[in-house]
């Protein structure tokens, strides 16, 4: 054994469609390995037998490769919109990855590097990553976790994907949780190496890390939701700080389409030298002081992130792909406003013709110059009015309910009425008091009722037209669209203000967790609609096109373009009650069978799942 080469054993649990396989076998083979000796522990856990075979053919290959089958046969469900993780598939993980980590420690390794199959490494990643000196560190990587919506890093600060800082004991308001959002994915765009609360599928781990009882196990009084949580937790426990590097960011095959982005990416790649790994380089030294120094430089005072590419370490090459995209999805977050403007904005009163002057009538420079600054509150931008700062957006309340009287809409809508201004509802056809309801529960309310004398749910796509085109007649700003069995948790009516006033963003998305008694939601492979953000509340533009999406179900209760406009996604959490009692999943198991018994709009097998006897139920907490 040579002392001077650095001893890697590389594990990676492998559940992969071959495509994207083959492009991660390959790009291991790429790695840069001077002074290293690197070994790979590979466990097998393919259904398919194509992705198998290029496992056997990568240990052909000369290479010291441990090759395991993991005697599993389920189903991991994937396609361009997300994928489906339940707890068994979870756990199974976990198991895995303990098993990499015993091997390690049994065999003396210097490092254990657990990386994800559909991940694609710049070849200089283990070679910087083991330069860094941490015990537990990852390469970072970007992802739309949902299509058309916000790039991502897999890390977080805190909880289970919060990515903003926040002190012990600090209360922060939505604007504030803002602001420290966009900063922190600004600042992970910046190349160094920044301390993290969680991290995951790309991780370097030492020696020192693996003896100190480190683990994937379950942390039994904790609930977040998958094992990187749950490893992050007890390292913490054990006093091992976690860090992410962004000097080499990998490619992350999220989706089959991700694949065109593999050539550009190693050509972009190739024969790129790694950053130094230096005291005195911000980023790469003092960890606290370049985590200070970096969050300043990614949002500027003057918000001009454009002086963020003046930082040393800053690669001055062709953006990557990854790297364009996660460009593309910070552009929002530049525009700047004059005062006037972000008083307009804030307040919705209309922009006087002297947008250049202050409220004092002093200029701020016509050419946007250096005193113009983007306001996160009302209380960062200058004085504002009693009547502007008093006035907020105007949100209009919209649904499609039918024979809803013995069940949950008069609760739904004596709590929309605490924050709502307006209400548009389409009642199509109901035969009992449904529309005696809507009256009474929003009286006072002005409320535009409107009675279908033939239901057109048969054409989903046409009766959402009709409640669209009900909403816009209104002249709505912003428009909440909910079913009659959906609210809000009980904090929305005090955060939903801010929401209003938020000035660039027009979409917001929620989770939506589906309720199936009073006091828990269901998770499973089949349920689990709570692990992905839908949109719900929605600005209205006069200047946007909106199209539609013609199926006859499950066509979408929005336009179908609207992620064009820039969105974000909420902490805020949306109930749905419509599955709570069972004579109501009855209902809908019937409903679902008459109208689409092929599943040619939906899940078949999650259709036959609402039946389902004994489920996997989750404690609802506020």
């Amino acid at each position: 054994m040579n002392p001077n080469r650095t001893r890697v054993l590389l594990g990676s649990p492998i559940h992969q469609k071959p495509a994207i396989l083959e492009q991660f076998l390959n790009s291991l083979l790429r790695l840069n390995l001077k002074d290293i000796d690197l070994d790979f522990y590979l466990i097998d856990d393919n259904p398919d037998e194509a992705a198998s075979q290029l496992l056997l053919q990568f240990a052909r290959n000369g290479r010291s490769v441990f090759l395991q089958s993991s005697g599993y046969h389920d189903d991991y469900i994937r396609d361009e919109h997300t994928h489906v993780w339940h707890s068994n598939l979870v756990w199974k993980v976990a198991g895995f990855k303990n098993l990499m980590i015993r091997r390690a420690e049994a065999f003396g390794y210097d490092y254990l590097f657990l990386i994800d199959s559909d991940l694609i490494l710049h070849p200089d990643t283990l070679l910087h990553l083991i330069g860094t000196g941490k015990d537990i560190i990852s390469e970072i990587f970007w992802t739309q976790w949902q299509p058309n919506t916000l790039l991502q890093p897999q890390v977080w600060m805190h909880d289970e994907y919060n990515q903003w800082e926040i002190h012990p004991g600090e209360q922060l308001s939505p604007e504030e949780i803002q602001r420290r959002f966009h900063a922190f994915l600004l600042k992970m765009q910046q190349p160094g190496i920044y301390e993290v609360g969680g991290l995951g599928a790309c991780t370097l781990i030492s020696s020192s890390a693996l003896s100190s009882g480190i683990s994937y196990d379950r942390v039994h009084n904790i609930s977040y939701w998958g094992e990187d949580r749950h490893f992050c937790i007890r390292a913490a426990a054990l006093g091992l700080p976690l860090f992410v590097d962004t000097h080499f960011p990998a490619l992350h095959l999220y989706r089959d389409s991700d694949l065109d982005l593999v050539a550009e990416f190693i050509r972009h790649t190739s024969g790129a030298e790694a950053a130094p790994i230096a005291e005195g380089v911000p980023g790469t030294g003092d960890d606290n002081e370049a985590y200070g120094a970096r969050t300043e430089a990614a949002v500027p005072e003057d918000g001009d992130t454009a002086a963020a590419a003046d930082l040393p370490g800053h690669a001055e090459t062709a953006p990557s792909p990854a790297d364009k995209r996660v460009q593309e999805a910070a552009a929002q977050w530049d525009v700047l406003w004059t005062e006037a403007e972000a008083r307009q904005r804030l307040s919705k009163e209309p922009l006087p013709a002297d947008a250049g002057e202050t409220a004092e009538g002093a200029s701020t420079g016509g050419d946007g110059g250096a005193g113009l600054q983007k306001p996160q509150s009302a209380s960062a931008a200058s004085p504002v009015t009693p009547a502007a700062a008093s006035r907020r957006p105007k949100l209009t309340l919209t649904m499609i309910v039918k024979n809803e009287g013995t069940r949950f809409l008069r609760q739904v809508l004596e709590e929309h009425r605490k924050y709502i201004d307006e209400a548009v509802i389409i009642d199509d056809a109901s035969t009992d008091d449904t529309a005696d309801i809507c009256r009474e529960a929003l009286e006072g309310i002005p409320l535009h009722l409107i009675q279908n004398p033939v239901s057109l749910f048969h054409n989903e796509s046409e009766l959402r037209k009709q409640q669209w085109e009900a909403v816009v007649a209104t002249r709505p700003e912003w428009i909440l669209n909910l079913d009659g069995d959906e609210l809000f948790e009980s904090c929305f009516p005090e955060e939903v203000d801010s929401l209003l006033r938020t000035a660039d963003c027009d979409l917001f998305c929620f989770r939506l967790y589906d309720f199936w008694d009073e006091a828990s939601y269901r998770e499973d492979m089949y349920w689990q609609a709570h692990q992905s953000y839908r949109p719900f509340l929605l600005r209205y533009r006069e200047d946007f096109t909106y199209t539609w999406n013609d199926l006859p179900q499950h066509c979408g209760r929005l336009p179908e373009n609207i992620f064009e406009l820039p969105h974000q996604l909420s902490n805020l959490r949306l109930k749905h009650l419509g599955w709570s009692k069972p004579e109501f999943r009855l209902e809908k198991y019937l409903r679902y069978m008459l109208l689409d018994p092929d599943a040619e709009y939906g899940w078949k097998e999650q259709y036959q799942s609402i039946l389902d006897p004994k489920p996997r139920l989750v404690s609802w907490s506020e």
